[in-house]
């Protein structure tokens, strides 16, 4: 058992993949003997999802390198809390606890995780405040080296997922019933956030060839963010509303996506994506785009089809070709589950974050 204290800090008030993995990743390390807590902003979703799981959630507002208040209440809590890393997740959370950890001695080891595929805003959030950097996929790695990040202080660390939460064989599929869905109906689904890049209109554009393709398919859309009232209102436009469900922000993920026959993303960009690991837990196969760390998170042609991203008709021709052969659907749902069974349970996340906080660490002689 380690005896490991971190403090994890999030400045997203939203929920999304990033704040997913920071609250799985503490409670792996709980799990392995690590005090680990929650710094965030007040209201965050993800101090809301930690409390109720019985974690130690601090509320610091970290509006931003000038933001003097939250630099020295995050010393406090640091100080406090007697922590010997802080992980942070964000810009802002990096900016605020980096320079809070500055002022105390011995100062606390500064891992910096890296989520999204983004133009780097403070490029000392990489190279100045963290002592190091970690990537979600080794496609993140090589931008963040592209960036001036020096390649030895970047370490890839994929996400992981409970693989008891996602088991296809204790889960039962609510939404045929929940959404009034007829027996035969083929659903294709997603869950993501709602922002432009996540691809949500390219899907909707390729909808109308897949159902003339496949007249039994619908289509779920689980998620909130930013682009609902647009896609709302496209769908409408479209006249899709009896075709495309919105389900919004759903805390039973796993049982969304036990009912789907296939997820589909086609996302624009993308650094990981921890929804593919879990329809992929779930025996679902999968069908995004060739784009980012998206290689690295499927099996291209054995748990998933890829398609270039913004073509709409490559991707209506992906969904119908796997809509309409249910044995290669069945195969690829079995060798997903094995794959990600194999290589990416949260576990394993844990057990090499962890690693790598007690190197640094050790390199500081602590």
């Amino acid at each position: 058992m380690s005896g490991v204290r971190v403090l994890h800090t999030e400045s997203s008030a939203g929920w999304g993949g990033q704040e997913n993995r920071t609250l799985r990743e503490v409670r792996e390390l709980g799990a392995r003997g690590v005090h680990a807590a929650i710094a965030c902003r007040p209201g965050a979703k993800l101090g809301a999802r930690a409390r109720e799981a019985g974690l130690e959630v601090h509320e610091v507002p970290m509006r931003g390198a000038g933001d003097l208040g939250s630099i020295l209440a995050l010393r406090s809590i640091l100080k406090r809390g007697r922590f010997d890393v802080v992980s942070t997740h964000s810009s802002g959370d990096t900016l605020v606890a980096g320079l809070a950890a500055r002022l105390l001695w011995p100062r606390p080891v500064h891992v910096r995780t890296r989520h999204l595929i983004l133009p780097i805003t403070h490029r000392a959030t990489y190279t100045w405040l963290p002592d190091h950097v970690v990537a979600v996929t080794h496609a993140l790695a090589d931008y963040l080296a592209s960036a001036g990040v020096p390649r030895e202080r970047i370490s890839v660390i994929g996400s992981g997922i409970d693989l008891d939460a996602f088991d296809p064989d204790r889960t039962p599929p609510v939404l045929r019933s929940e959404l009034g869905l007829a027996k035969n109906a083929l659903v294709v689904g997603t869950v993501a956030i709602l922002r432009v890049k996540k691809g949500h209109r390219d899907l909707l554009e390729a909808v109308p060839a897949i159902v003339a393709a496949v007249p039994e398919a619908v289509f779920v859309l689980a998620g909130d963010g930013p682009q609902r009232a647009n896609l709302e209102r496209e769908i409408a436009a479209r006249g899709l509303a009896d075709r495309v469900r919105m389900i919004g922000l759903r805390h039973d993920v796993a049982n969304v996506l036990a009912s789907l026959d296939l997820f589909v993303l086609p996302t624009h960009e993308e650094a990981g994506g921890q929804s593919f690991l879990e329809a992929q837990a779930m025996r679902v196969p999968v069908v995004s785009t060739r784009v980012g760390g998206v290689p690295e998170m499927v099996r291209e042609g054995e748990t998933a089809l890829l398609v270039p991203p913004r073509d709409p008709a490559a991707l209506a021709e992906a969904v119908i070709a796997l809509a309409r052969d249910p044995h290669r659907r069945r195969r690829m749902g079995e060798a997903a589950r094995a794959w990600v069974l194999a290589e990416h349970g949260a576990g394993r996340m844990a057990e090499r974050m962890l690693a790598l906080y007690e190197r640094l660490l050790a390199e500081r002689g602590r």
